[in-house]
């Protein structure tokens, strides 16, 4: 892990930020946020990939009215840009994600709400209104508490579910097994009852899921758990979702031309391009590397989002000209959120803005939807398919 300096005089950017922000936590929840995947390759590539392509600058356009802004179910957010979902906001601060999502609403962007959230699904979207209207998925093994999920989603007001399509389980995560992460006390599940039995956390290193995946032993025991389930098909899944509920159903942590097309015929909404911040498989492919794979496969049938190494608006102006509709920063709003609560969530969503304008005015791009591959130029050529 990085030795983090002392706070930057000033915080002009997200490293600012981040660098203000992660020495606060303590070492094992620092670690648990900022980790990834076995030896991290696939992390450090997440952010390091956006630096093999450069932006074409535009001169002699006029530039003075620059829209930001993108529209998603219907309604115009200030930026194409998100919270991906992440858990356990508590740990930064007691108003866990209903701080976000006062953040969210505060300054128009779209949230999205982890299943592991520390605040129950209604307090957020009550804090968020319009804002909050994502809730992202885990399936469980007992599919009650799944539905059960879904259906106070859908009865709360928002608009889809992010089905996390990319976890049969938790991954190798060195940093949670050597600190033995746990959640501390006063931080609880918001979204389960003590009435649905034990919720398997599967970050934990005493995850039950990881356990059954090397002992044969244990995967009776737990069907009709609690506990992800590692069984779901886009042939079984998504119809059942779709008989459970009217929200659209996208599919987050998919990296692949076969995976889209799979998600496209069995009826998605959305196809999501995600790798869970490299803390699933490590040496996978960077979520950039990815991109555009996914956008040829998709054809434009239904929108392509992506999450990812996400630290600059530039990487946002790179992968909408990749294209993305919509982009999702996950890191980011935990460093704002540790750093200020919601208040320095505020300002991490202040520095993307001032920077995205920025960038959009250099490249003669009055609108989001002048963003195209024309914009770009990739340094040399790094992944091919075999």
């Amino acid at each position: 892990m990085a030795n983090y300096k002392s706070p930057p005089a000033k915080i002009i950017s997200i490293k600012d930020l981040e660098n203000a922000a992660l020495p606060r936590a303590s070492k094992s929840v620092r670690e648990y946020w900022a980790g990834g995947a076995s030896e991290e390759k696939t992390l450090a590539e997440n952010s390091s990939v956006f630096d093999e392509y450069r932006i074409r600058t535009r001169v002699m356009v006029d530039v003075s009215q620059i829209d930001t802004s993108a529209t998603l179910f219907g309604r115009k957010y200030r930026l194409p840009i998100g919270f991906a979902p992440s858990a356990f906001h508590q740990l930064a601060t007691d108003d866990g994600e209903v701080a976000t999502a006062r953040a969210a609403k505060a300054h128009n962007w779209a949230m999205g709400l982890s299943s592991y959230s520390t605040k129950p699904l209604e307090d957020v979207k009550l804090a968020g209104g319009d804002s909050a209207q994502v809730l992202q998925l885990y399936v469980f093994q007992n599919r009650k508490t799944t539905e059960d999920l879904v259906r106070r989603a859908e009865k709360a007001g928002y608009k889809a579910i992010a089905l996390t399509v990319d976890t049969p389980v938790i991954g190798i995560r060195p940093a949670d097994i050597y600190n033995d992460f746990k959640l501390p006390p006063h931080v609880k599940l918001g979204n389960f009852g003590a009435d649905q039995g034990p919720i398997d956390n599967p970050t934990s290193p005493q995850s039950e899921t990881r356990d059954a995946v090397t002992d044969e032993s244990k995967r009776e025991d737990l069907k009709n758990t609690n506990t992800l389930d590692p069984s779901l098909t886009w042939e079984e899944t998504i119809p059942w979702l779709r008989s459970i509920t009217s929200m659209q159903i996208w599919a987050k942590g998919v990296a692949t031309a076969e995976d889209t097309e799979a998600a496209i015929a069995a009826g998605v909404d959305v196809v999501w391009v995600s790798n869970h911040g490299g803390r699933q498989l490590d040496s996978t492919l960077a979520t950039l590397d990815s991109l555009p794979e996914v956008v040829a496969a998709a054809r434009g049938r239904v929108p392509v989002h992506f999450d990812g190494g996400v630290r600059r608006a530039s990487d946002v102006f790179k992968a909408l000209a990749l294209g993305a509709d919509f982009v999702w920063v996950g890191r980011p709003v935990l460093y704002g959120l540790l750093y200020d609560g919601q208040n320095g969530v505020e300002l991490m969503q202040t520095i993307f803005e001032t920077e995205l304008a920025n960038i959009m005015m250099f490249a003669g791009t009055t609108s989001i939807k002048e963003i195209d591959s024309r914009r770009l130029v990739r340094k040399g050529l790094r992944i091919e398919k075999l």
